[in-house]
């Protein structure tokens, strides 16, 4: 496996990657994928990974996800 995730192709699969484990897990996460250019000190071009996350975890539940995690109060009288 190729593990150069700075190139068009690795960024591609690194972007697919995180967005399949986060939406298996209930997540929408939104990956971006950014040319930098080249870059001297690489001696290449760079493709960069960003993301809404925030420290590695995401920032929204998936609307479907959201909706049946929530606790239903159906059937329940309220007592006054």
């Amino acid at each position: 496996m190729d593990h150069d995730f700075c190139n068009v192709d690795g960024a591609r699969r690194l972007k697919q990657r995180i967005e399949e484990y986060w939406r298996e897990r209930g997540y929408e996460v939104e990956v971006k994928l950014v040319e930098a250019g080249f870059v001297a000190a690489m001696r290449s071009a760079r493709t960069d990974v960003r993301s809404d996350m925030v420290n590695g975890l995401p920032t929204r539940q998936d609307e479907e996800e959201h909706e049946r995690s929530r606790p239903s109060h159906r059937g329940l009288m309220e007592v006054a």
